[in-house]
């Protein structure tokens, strides 16, 4: 049975750290880029931080950059994301995804399938 499942999510006071995790079952994620994508209430879904399967490059939003930090770690099938100094603008459902047909999923989830979605994980950032 597939599985592309988050945990990690939580409530936290601005400046925090969290640390998201996504677990893959039933395949392997070697060869697929992966990414984190949020939805904030309301508004759209971005891509958040994405990484490469080819070549192990990432990409960050300009809102996150400096903050979050995207990994792989392919021999526990799993990704992460670290969210350092937490702003209250970062509250918003966290979901993993990844690719088999693109590498560049956070610019081009739009126009090409994720093979994979996770279900979500609430972050919420708040004092």
């Amino acid at each position: 049975q597939v599985q592309f499942v988050e945990s990690g999510g939580g409530l936290v006071q601005p400046g925090e750290s969290l640390r998201l995790s996504c677990a893959a079952s039933g395949f392997s994620l070697d060869n697929y880029a992966v990414g984190w994508f949020r939805q904030a209430p309301g508004k759209e879904r971005e891509g958040v931080a994405c990484i490469k399967s080819s070549d192990g490059g990432t990409y960050y939003a300009d809102s996150v950059k400096g903050r979050f930090t995207i990994s792989r770690d392919n021999a526990k099938n799993t990704v992460y994301l670290q969210m350092n100094k937490l702003k209250p603008e970062d509250t918003a459902v966290y979901y993993c995804a990844a690719s088999l047909r693109v590498q560049a999923m956070c610019v081009m989830w739009k126009e090409v399938p994720m093979d994979y979605w996770g279900k979500g994980t609430p972050v919420t950032v708040s004092s």
